[in-house]
Formats: structure tokens, C-alpha cells, sequence
């Protein structure tokens, strides 16, 4: 099989009732692709006897065209390797604006009212990155992931048989991964559950919305963290969801506040293992406290462990999963933080009562996860390279953490960084009349990416702040990041 046999030039159209000439309407329809991007300079045409058979026309025909094109400077004929679109033409080909009648503006489809209504209440939330750089927060330790050992497993399974890796995959994921996820989470986190229990979907945005689809009715009220995790909060507002900003303290969600605000909650959506942003551990009171209130009020608990694997001290606090005994907590985790964001692979794991319902919906209308990396995944966690991984991004985050804390010293009293426990992002808390945004900005424009704390708040909190990722960085580039901070004194004063 020829590797590159030359770009599809399908669009061509031939006209036999035309009076032009199938000579010059191919000639012009050439041309035409050529000067308007419809192919790459230096991408290689088909041969004439194959564009030939393509289009319906003699061979004759086709070299009369392209040796016409040629000509002109279109197109470079090379002997004995083909022909090619002139280099010639990077950058050169005139931009064609789009021209609509006066009388036809462009049409603005209606959206529906719940589209509608989401819309005006979605909170900003930028394009995730795909760069590491101080001090973003949403990218793991990438330079430290164990791509030799991933591309091996990845050969192994493309050299399976086809059906295996290249057909519909069971809608509720594959199966060997669920196993491995729900064996993961009983030696590591202390969740006792059966493989059924466990939905691979597509990231834990999609389990967010997944989960608000199935549970909530429109104006249903849903407890969410405030200031809390964006994309979450988004998913549950598509849904039509009452969101109800509730009071996060040293001990994590206030159930308190949610009760004087909620008490007959539907939903309430926390980070127990590290508050996302201010980096919290909900205490044991506050968990037990907040199961009770979740009965009481016969509602769910979502607790989204996003990186509650990375932890600095000996003995972290359990999943609030782990000691749900009522079957209240719908815990969702990811592999964009332990492993790699462009995965977009992340898992539901339901309680018993719901497993039937989120069945039914994955085999309805989820389209899955490509089943390959599934596979691939169930041997990294099999062959015990995710635990090794996850042992070694302890250590990671707790030298890059340190060397930040370290570091930002230097930054006191115009912003107060505080330590974290777990995770890999930390806050800085700026003086009341600082301009957050103004400090956003003039990060950025010095190279370095922060988060603003108001970004995270449904409602006001009366404090301001920046949220500081160190874990995508090497120490070295988390000093260089303060420096850069350092010349902003003049906003943070």
C-alpha cells in the first residue's frame, strides 16, 4: 500500500451538459482548490492515471490540466516522484470573505430557554492549558510522567486483535478497567465497592453532567462550595439547578450555612480530600455532619476527589466514600491529575440504587471511551506502575510545594501564601483594596499565569486572592514565578 497516494481532491465536479470544456472546467476547478487552501503548499497530487479514474475523465485530459497548472506556478512536477502544489504559494493565496446578501443577515437560531437561562449564569472559565508554566493549576507534573513504560503497554494493545481495540466498547466502560479502578479504590482509598458500581465516562466534566441530568429537576437546590470548582458548578447549572453558595471555612463546607439556607437540599457538591480552590481538609466532624444533613434531607452527596491521591503527610483523611453507610455519596474521580488531562478519562462510582438508572442512560445515549485507552489504562494501574507513579508525585508535590512556600516568602505581606496539605495548587491572599484583577493581568504580561480567588466565588466572600498551581513546574520555574510576582508590589499594595 502506497503511504501517501496524493490529497482527495473530491470536490471536483465535471459538468458533461456545460459548454465549457471538461479540459477547462477541470483546469478551473484545479485551480480554484489550489489558490483557495483546499490543499497545503508541498502537498503531493495524486498521480494522473489515479485523479483520472477519481473524477470520470480521460488521463489526456488530466496531464493536459495539471501540466497547464504548472505552468502558471501552481504546481511543481517532480520526475519520477509525482506532482506537487507550489511551495510558491505559502502565504500568497488572496483571503475570499464570505459575502451574504444585504437582505439576508446571518440567521441567530433560538436557544432553548434552559440553554438560555445557563448561559447568563455560567461562570467564566478559561481554556484549560496544555502548557506547563507557573503557576497554572489545572496540569499535573507532565515532564515526570513514565512515557516509555505508557507507549509500551499502548504497542501492545494496537498489535491485538482489531475487534478488541477498534469496535464499540461496552457503553459502561471496560470492564478490566472498572475492576482495576474499583480494586484501587478499596487497597488505596478505603472504598469497599463492586466493579458495577464503578461508569467510565469521559472526564470528570462529563460526570458532572452525567450525574445533574439523572438526579436534579430544573430549580432543584444544590449546595455548592463557595468559592468552588468552575466546571462543576456549570454542569450543575445546564441542568437548571438553584445553585445555593455555601460558606467554606478551615474545616471545609459549612453545613451550617447550608441548612440555614437549603435544609431541603437535593444535591450538595463537595471537595472533602482538598477544597477546590482554598485547599481545605474537611474534618471528620464536618463529614459525619454532613452525611447526617444529606439524610435528613434524603439528598446526595457528589464528592469529586480530584487529586486526592497527592497528600504530604503520613495518613490522609478517608474519602468522604468511605465511610458513607447510608449509600448518600456519588463519588467521582479522574485521571486528568494522576496521570494525563488529555486522556479525558474519569469514573462514576454510584451507589447500588443507582447503578441500574446510570445503566440504562450509559447504554442509551453515552457515546464512551475509546475502549484502547481504557485497556491501557487497566494494565498501568495492573502492573503496578500507577501506584509507583503516584508514590513518586507525592514526593514531586512536596518539593515543589515546599520550594513555593519557600519562595513566596518573599512576597509577604503584599500576598499571603498559604501551606497545603495535599494536591497540587495553593492560594495567596491578597490585602483587602488590592485589585485582583489588575494583578491577573499584570502576571500574565510578566509571563506568569495566576488565578484570580473571585474567579471560584458564586457569590461574594469578602476576601481576595490568587490561586497558585506548582505541580505542573519544576522548582527552579516556581522561583523564577515569584520573581516575576515580586515586580507587581505597586497593584498589591
Amino acid at each position: 500500500m502506497k503511504t501517501n497516494a496524493g490529497a482527495l481532491l473530491s470536490s471536483l465536479r465535471i459538468d458533461r451538459a456545460a459548454d465549457r470544456k471538461i479540459s477547462i472546467q477541470l483546469y478551473m476547478g484545479l485551480k480554484e482548490i489550489l489558490l483557495s487552501g483546499g490543499v497545503t503548499p508541498g502537498d503531493r497530487l495524486p498521480a494522473s492515471r489515479t485523479l483520472a479514474k477519481e473524477i470520470g475523465v480521460s488521463r489526456t485530459t488530466v496531464i493536459d490540466a495539471l501540466e497547464r497548472l504548472t505552468a502558471d506556478g501552481l504546481l511543481e512536477a517532480r520526475v519520477g516522484d509525482g506532482t506537487y502544489v507550489s511551495r510558491a504559494l505559502s502565504g500568497r493565496r488572496p483571503v475570499r470573505p464570505v459575502s451574504l446578501p444585504v437582505s439576508a443577515p446571518p440567521a441567530s437560531p433560538r436557544l432553548s430557554h434552559a440553554a438560555t437561562h445557563a448561559q447568563r449564569l455560567f461562570a467564566p472559565r478559561a481554556w484549560l492549558p496544555h502548557r506547563s508554566q507557573a503557576f497554572i493549576t489545572a496540569l499535573p507534573a507532565l515532564d515526570l510522567f513514565p512515557m516509555a513504560h505508557w507507549a509500551r503497554l499502548a504497542a501492545r494493545h494496537w498489535r491485538s486483535g482489531r475487534e478488541q481495540v477498534m469496535g464499540y466498547g461496552h457503553p459502561s466502560g471496560y470492564q478490566g478497567l472498572r475492576e482495576a479502578i474499583a480494586t484501587h479504590l478499596n487497597a488505596a482509598r478505603g472504598i469497599k465497592c463492586d466493579p458495577e458500581q464503578v461508569f467510565i465516562v469521559a472526564g470528570a466534566q462529563q460526570a458532572f453532567f452525567l450525574i445533574s441530568t439523572l438526579l436534579l429537576n430544573p430549580g432543584d437546590p444544590v449546595w455548592f462550595e463557595n468559592p468552588g470548582a468552575i466546571g462543576a458548578r456549570n454542569a450543575f447549572v445546564a441542568s437548571g439547578a438553584s445553585i445555593v453558595p455555601v460558606e467554606v471555612d478551615d474545616e471545609g463546607l459549612s453545613v451550617a450555612d447550608g441548612l440555614r439556607k437549603a435544609p431541603h437540599f437535593r444535591i450538595a457538591f463537595a471537595t472533602p480530600s482538598h477544597q477546590q480552590p482554598l485547599g481545605h481538609v474537611m474534618s471528620l466532624t464536618r463529614r459525619l455532619a454532613l452525611l447526617r444533613a444529606a439524610e435528613d434531607a434524603d439528598a446526595l452527596i457528589v464528592e469529586d476527589d480530584y487529586d486526592g491521591e497527592f497528600y504530604y503527610g503520613s495518613q490522609p483523611q478517608p474519602p468522604l466514600k468511605s465511610i458513607d453507610t447510608q449509600e448518600r455519596v456519588v463519588y467521582v474521580g479522574t485521571f486528568s491529575k494522576t496521570l494525563f488531562p488529555s486522556l479525558r478519562l474519569g469514573f462514576i462510582l454510584v451507589p447500588r440504587g443507582l447503578v441500574r438508572a446510570f445503566a440504562e442512560v450509559s447504554a442509551s445515549w453515552l457515546s464512551g471511551v475509546p475502549t484502547v485507552t481504557q485497556a491501557v489504562v487497566a494494565d498501568f494501574m495492573n502492573e503496578g506502575l500507577f501506584s509507583t507513579h503516584i508514590r513518586l508525585m507525592r514526593r514531586a508535590y512536596k518539593a515543589r510545594h515546599d520550594a513555593l512556600i519557600e519562595a513566596a516568602a518573599s512576597l509577604a505581606p503584599a500576598i499571603e501564601v498559604r501551606p497545603t496539605s495535599g494536591g497540587f495548587h495553593t492560594v495567596g491572599f491578597l490585602a483587602d483594596d488590592a485589585d485582583e484583577d489588575a494583578i491577573v493581568a499584570g502576571a500574565r504580561a510578566c509571563g506568569v499565569v495566576v488565578a484570580g480567588l473571585s474567579r471560584y466565588c458564586a457569590a461574594p466572600i469578602g476576601r481576595k486572592g490568587l490561586v497558585l498551581g506548582f505541580g505542573g513546574v519544576n522548582p527552579d520555574e516556581i522561583r523564577r514565578g515569584v520573581l516575576a510576582l515580586e515586580t507587581l508590589s505597586e497593584l498589591m499594595a
